[in-house]
């Protein structure tokens, strides 16, 4: 047998070897990534990569005990890899890290915010607000310390919430523009 005879008997016994081995070790592989069948389809190509490298597949066929381990091997290695240089990242990655970390400046501007918004209220609103969310009343007992009755503290209390949510939502849209504030936060000279 020439040169081309025992490549393509190589070649066929490398067929074989992937017809009656592949299953079972992507299975096995999948397993040991924790169900990550990308990464398990790389280990099982690479593992018998490394068969017909290193095994003459024409000869005796490498056994399943084997390329088991060698594929277990590669996953061990792809995992210190991993462990041991620094994580990759695009180039966006780190602003989403520094987005999503707290630090305080959002909750100083939603408080800047709603201060705002509550001084935007009439008194009687805030009095509500006051007796409702900040000591914890009751309805009837709000109604009590302010004198009136509680029908009317709940309908002080729903206006108020609402104006509160209008001028949080203005604010947000305020944000949002590209083209800057909008006409109603500078009132024109006319």
């Amino acid at each position: 047998m020439g040169s081309s005879g025992a490549a393509s008997a190589r070649e066929r016994a490398m067929r074989t070897l992937y017809d009656e081995q592949a299953s079972p070790l992507y299975t096995y592989v999948v397993r040991l990534l924790g169900g990550d069948r990308h990464r398990a389809e790389d280990v099982v190509q690479e593992t018998l990569l490394r068969c017909w490298r290193t095994q003459d597949v024409g000869g005796s066929e490498p056994s399943r005990r084997w390329l088991f381990r060698v594929a277990r091997n590669i996953v061990i290695d792809e995992y210190r890899l991993r462990m041991a240089r620094p994580r990759e990242v695009d180039g966006t990655a780190w602003l989403d890290e520094l987005l999503a970390k707290p630090d305080g400046v959002d909750r100083m501007l939603s408080s800047m915010i709603l201060k705002d918004a509550i001084r935007g209220l009439s008194p009687k609103h805030r009095e509500v607000l006051y007796e409702i969310y900040y000591t914890g009343r009751s309805t009837r007992e709000a109604a009590l310390v302010l004198g009136v009755p509680p029908g009317t503290v709940k309908s002080r209390l729903h206006h108020a919430v609402r104006a509160l949510r209008t001028a949080l939502s203005i604010e947000e849209t305020a944000d949002e523009e590209v083209g800057g504030k909008p006409d109603w936060v500078y009132p024109s000279a006319a």
